[in-house]
């Protein structure tokens, strides 16, 4: 902004110098014009009235002499017979002496390096001699390049006066504006008890006010939000106990034991939405989770609803040292589990499944293939809330929330048994 500040303030002065400064050059070029002709002319009127009392040429060539332009041989006389008096310049204009003589007036003529003046001179005893005075450029543009500088050096004193006051203006207006977007950008990272002092301009102050107001308002409705999801939270544990009560008094099987441990599990997992929901918002510092490790239990976990279903379930790995990717383990065990639920739940029992963890040079993937109908609208299944399978649809967002948050990506395609394969590659933890 402090740019266009300065570009804005060197534009107008620019402009301005340009307005009074064009005329003004006219002026001087045309002043400088007037100066000269004038001085010609009054050198011709001296030789004139030297014409009017003597033709002798001895006289006039000592006229010529005490003149600036007979000096410089820029001075000649046309005699009526054709001779001329002083420098050869009758030659450069012997086309408009005729005309000079019978009009009885003054003429320029235009020649290269400036302008020749023809002044008729009526001599006493007959006969028109005319006075030839060639005026250079240099004369005719006295001083001008000087001008030209002149206003070059004020223009651009000019302009750095303008720069230096746009850049003090725009300081008052710029460094409110930065804090303003230093406090927005923290209040983004979750220091949701940043505030900015409203400072600057009326309009400025007043949108820092407002960033305060907002962000006041933020913490209230979090706050709100967190005890309501709290507060829902523990509304499951009595049907959880209950449930699990229920559980430890079946008969001791494997069935007892199936549903005694999605009892505890779930109940662990209400006991931490609770924990979460009452937890600070300040930054934590970035989770480390072995990828390979995470993917290996939750296949386990999976297996036994898979056994029941009657599913091939195969789990490989091209490694056996950890692969440390920065996430946190409960939201890459959510991960996990949604795209490993998905196989449970959308494709038919029976339909055939493998889990592979490769660990590559820079990243390891999270291949799950399997049998299914396979994803018909791949980027339609990872919008959050869409589903055409009668899910809740957030399934895949949450594994790509998930993916995406350490750097990596999810891919969607076709596995080799026909149906869906997801993928998630995480980078590496540094």
């Amino acid at each position: 902004m402090r740019r266009r500040f300065m570009l804005v303030a060197i534009a107008v002065t620019v402009m301005m110098a340009i307005v009074f400064l064009v005329p003004l050059v006219w002026l001087l070029v045309a002043t400088a014009e007037r100066s000269a002709r004038a001085e010609a002319e009054r050198q011709a009127y001296v030789i004139g009235s030297v014409l009017l009392v003597t033709g002798d040429r001895p006289s006039l060539e000592k006229a010529i002499a005490a003149t600036a332009a007979g000096r410089d041989q820029r001075l000649s006389i046309a005699m009526p017979d054709g001779s001329v008096v002083g420098a050869p310049l009758v030659t450069a204009a012997s086309g408009s002496l005729a005309r000079v003589r019978d009009a009885a007036t003054p003429l320029y003529v235009p020649v290269d390096g400036g302008e020749i003046l023809l002044s008729p001179v009526s001599l006493p005893h007959g006969g028109v001699a005319v006075v030839t005075i060639f005026v250079t450029d240099a004369q005719l543009h006295h001083n001008l390049p000087l001008a030209l500088a002149i206003c070059a050096v004020c223009t651009l004193a000019l302009a750095v006066v303008a720069v230096l006051v746009a850049d003090r203006i725009a300081t008052g207006t710029v460094r409110p504006t930065q804090r303003l977007a230093a406090t927005a950008r923290a209040l983004g990272t979750g220091a949701l008890e940043t505030r900015v002092e409203p400072e600057g301009p009326p309009e400025i102050r007043a949108a820092g006010q407002a960033l305060n107001e907002l962000a006041g308002r933020i913490v209230e409705l979090l706050a709100a939000e967190r005890e309501m999801v709290a507060d829902l939270s523990h509304r499951l544990r009595t049907p959880l106990t209950a449930l699990r009560f229920g559980a430890e008094a079946l008969p001791a099987g494997s069935d007892r034991d199936q549903i005694l441990d999605a009892a505890v599990s779930l109940e662990r997992e209400v006991d931490a939405l609770i924990a979460e929901s009452r937890r600070s918002r300040t930054p934590r510092p970035p989770a480390r989770t072995d990828v390979a490790s995470a993917v290996a239990d939750r296949t386990r976990f999976w297996s036994a609803l898979a056994e029941e279903q009657g599913r091939r379930w195969e789990f490989e790995r091209n490694g056996d040292v950890p692969a440390i990717v920065a996430v946190a383990d409960k939201d890459l065990a959510a991960a996990l589990d949604a795209l490993l639920g998905n196989v449970i739940r959308h494709t038919p029992a029976g339909a055939a499944a493998r889990i592979r963890v490769l660990q590559l040079a820079t990243a390891v993937s999270v291949v799950v293939d399997d049998a299914g109908p396979g994803i018909a609208a791949p980027a339609r299944a990872v919008r959050r809330g869409a589903s055409a399978a009668g899910s809740t649809g957030l399934g895949l967002d949450i594994a790509r929330r998930t993916v995406e948050s350490t750097g990596g990506r999810m891919e969607i395609g076709r596995s080799p048994y026909g149906g869906a394969r997801v993928t998630l590659v995480f980078p590496y933890a540094t």
